[in-house]
């Protein structure tokens, strides 16, 4: 028992400790800017006050030694009789390095094997003593600067106190102790248990849903209903366990860059943008190493010396921005630096030299092919190996860990400008919304983040809606050629389709290009709990995983890119020259189109763009329920309200008690809350450029178009669902 808590203590100190250098780096990085607060001063001298008290009682007498020699340091600093100039702040770094290497140690091994480094104690003291000169003489060793002397107050216990304890003063005794008692840790370990768990609870779910399906008994129909509300809550809330802000990978670049521009001898500013944006720590383990390597890229390849800035007519300071954002259900990540771009003709050159593409590829490929160079193995337009660059490896990494995971990896550059990297990723892989089709005879899911629209052709369309260009086959959808690909073909599994028969087509979308993919039967959607292939189906690139349905049969999840690339849809070098992908890239680059929602009320037609949908459902009239907000409807866990778009634009009251049942509604979501447009009619899904433009004076609409020959009113959503909520405040 004794063993067990002391080693549940060193964990502890492990955790805690690692946690306090992260914060004693980001002091002094401030410092460097010259940004600094008080603030910040102290919190850095608890972090070095704590791991010192901490492992002495643990009897870690290295770990001691070497936090006690930073702490008198960091006292004189924090005591104002010393300032920290630039060798100093260098002598802090090696000093946190050295503390988080031996607290690896005692991580990993249980006990720290090195010795406290001596040189890095001396040159500690030897500040400290230069630090106390500096009190009596003109010359020392820091640059003086005016910095505000702390109050000291004795770190070992509390300050005496004689005066009555005011009821303000019992009360802020900011709270803190509430605060600190909401918080518990809890080890990852367990959590994944309970994700577990959970996913198992959601399939159990699914299968009930399913068995209810076949009975009406209303009973049990409004027990099952319960379940399954808080079998989706549950989710929701045990998925928010698992969540992190990208915070936390993120919080090291600042430490990254610093030390590269210090090695290499360039100056560069690190910006971040969307901190806040949180991912399943699966994604968040699985993105850290290839966001490190697109950081350090950028320092070393993509910004210039500040020499060759001025040159360029730009300021010395380069400038790495780091932006993360929602859209479409996923997160985007985009990494891009002001510095000299990607030369393409410099890539072709290393290429051809390091045997990677032959002299008579480099002539066919594309301008997109050629920057996608650089994720070939063993590419590097490094001159020489140095310990940043220059062996070939990385960029292929990234591209790999990041497809793993579901997600995707483009590339914008402009010679002279920058570089853009932007990763687009799930923001889970425990539990997904999935597409569940039927080919061969067999159910499979494909996941709704790859998925674009559903197209079905039947009747006298059937014999002319394929076509082939050079023995591709391909569909005309909406102007545009969209190549296919037949699933029963690519996975062989056999069965000729019936001459006549309707044709199902998922529209998907792989690195940026669209392809359909031909199946049998569209059944519905759900979310799937993602179960891991086995040994025997691992290598196998066009699954992804598998689930088990309600029904309790397996399903396999398809690999959206693995079949795109099986078919051949993502060409390889020596076949850059097809038609079709030629001219579907052209169209896709010449054009800026906006992908819109066709809808029709009382006559009218308005588009909504995709980028506000969440779902499209029917809702029928006995579930929508009325509200003081107005009329709702129970949906996934929440109270969703439901808006008459007519009404809401005073064209009538859309939401009448003889509209057709069920309701036709637009799930669209604002912030974490949902919200459904009703409307009369679906149309269409559109990626159409938008021509004569004419602005609206009508709230609720930004502005109109001519699309397919008919005016088409284009909503604003957000000011729509903002109107609604302020009428119905008023209201109530």
């Amino acid at each position: 028992m004794k063993q067990d808590l002391q080693t549940q203590l060193v964990r502890e100190l492990v955790i805690e400790s690692l946690e306090g250098l992260d914060s004693f780096d980001s002091f002094l990085l401030a410092v460097e800017k010259g940004g600094y607060s008080d603030e910040l001063l102290n919190n850095a001298f608890r972090v070095i006050h704590t791991i010192k008290g901490s492992s002495g009682c643990l009897g870690l007498a290295s770990i001691e030694h070497l936090a006690h020699a930073g702490e008198n340091l960091m006292a004189q600093v924090r005591d104002g009789k010393t300032s920290v100039s630039g060798e100093l702040t260098s002598v802090l770094f090696r000093y946190s390095d050295a503390l988080r290497a031996m607290l690896r140690e005692l991580e990993e091994f249980g006990e720290v094997r090195s010795h406290s480094d001596q040189g890095l104690i001396e040159s500690l003291q030897a500040a400290q003593v230069n630090a106390d000169a500096l009190e009596d003489s003109a010359f020392g060793f820091f640059e003086p600067v005016e910095v505000l002397p702390v109050p000291r107050v004795p770190q070992d216990e509390p300050p005496i106190r004689t005066e009555a304890v005011t009821p303000q003063a019992k009360e802020s005794s900011p709270a803190s102790k509430a605060a600190s008692e909401s918080v518990i840790r809890v080890d990852i370990g367990q959590i994944d248990k309970v994700m577990n768990l959970v996913g198992e609870l959601v399939l159990a779910r699914n299968q009930i849903v399913q068995f209810s399906n076949q009975y009406s008994d209303p009973a049990l129909g409004n027990a099952v209903q319960r379940v399954n509300l808080i079998t989706t809550e549950l989710q929701e809330n045990v998925m928010k366990t698992r969540m992190q802000p990208i915070e936390s990978v993120w919080s090291k670049f600042p430490r990254i860059v610093r030390d590269l521009c210090h090695e290499l001898g360039k100056d560069a500013l690190l910006q971040m943008e969307g901190q806040e944006v949180e991912l399943d720590r699966t994604i968040i383990e699985a993105i850290k190493d290839p966001l490190t390597h697109i950081v350090r890229n950028a320092v070393d390849h993509g910004i210039e010396s500040a020499e060759k800035r001025a040159l360029s007519g730009k300021p010395a300071q380069g400038t790495i921005r780091l932006r993360a954002y929602h859209e479409g259900g996923q997160v985007n990540i985009e990494i891009s630096d002001d510095g000299k771009g990607i030369d393409p003709d410099r890539l072709l050159r290393k290429a051809v030299q390091r045997g990677l593409i032959s002299p008579e590829q480099s002539q066919r490929m594309s301008e997109r092919e050629i920057k996608n160079l650089i994720f070939l193995p063993g590419f590097s337009t490094a001159d020489a190996v140095t310990n940043v660059s220059g062996r070939g490896v990385g960029m292929d990494v990234v591209k790999t860990n990041i497809e793993k995971i579901g997600g995707s990896v483009e590339i914008q550059s402009q010679r002279g400008l920058g570089t853009v990297f932007r990763l687009k990723i799930p923001l889970t892989l425990a539990i997904i919304p999935a597409l569940l089709v039927t080919s061969g005879g067999d159910r499979y899911a494909i996941p709704q983040a790859s998925l674009l629209e559903l197209v079905r052709i039947e009747g006298d369309q059937v014999a002319q809606a394929v076509e082939f260009i050079h023995s591709t086959p391909v569909f005309r959808l909406r102007g545009k050629l969209l190549p296919l690909v037949d699933l029963n073909q690519e996975l062989e599994l056999g069965g000729e389709r019936e001459p006549g028969a309707p044709i199902f087509l998922v529209v998907l979308q792989a690195e940026g290009k669209h392809f359909g993919l031909m199946v049998d039967a569209v059944n519905d959607t759900e979310e799937i709990v993602v179960k891991p292939l086995g040994r025997e189906l691992s290598g196998l690139p066009v699954y992804a995983g598998a689930t088990i349905m309600g029904d309790g049969h397996v399903a396999l999840i398809l690999d959206v890119l693995g079949i795109a690339r099986r078919a051949g849809i993502l060409t390889d070098n020596e076949h850059s020259d097809s038609r079709v992908t030629k001219e579907s890239t052209t169209a896709d680059e010449t054009a800026e189109t906006a992908s819109l929602l066709l809808v029709e009320v009382e006559r009218m037609r308005f588009a909504i763009p995709l980028s506000n949908i969440a779902r499209l459902e029917e809702i029928p009239a006995k579930h929508v329920e009325n509200t003081p907000e107005g009329r709702a409807v129970r949906y996934r866990g929440q109270i969703m309200p439901l808006i008459g778009v007519a009404s809401a634009l005073g064209l009538d009251t859309n939401l009448r008690d003889n509209r057709p049942d069920p309701f036709q509604v637009v799930v669209c979501r604002e912030g974490d809350r949902n919200f459904g447009l009703v409307i009369d009619t679906i149309e269409d899904i559109v990626h159409t450029e938008l021509h004569a433009r004419t602005e609206s004076g009508q709230p609720g609409i930004e502005a109109n178009y001519i699309l397919q020959d008919r005016v088409t009113s284009l909503m604003d959503v957000e000011q729509l669902i903002r109107q609604t909520r302020t009428t119905a405040r008023k209201a109530a």
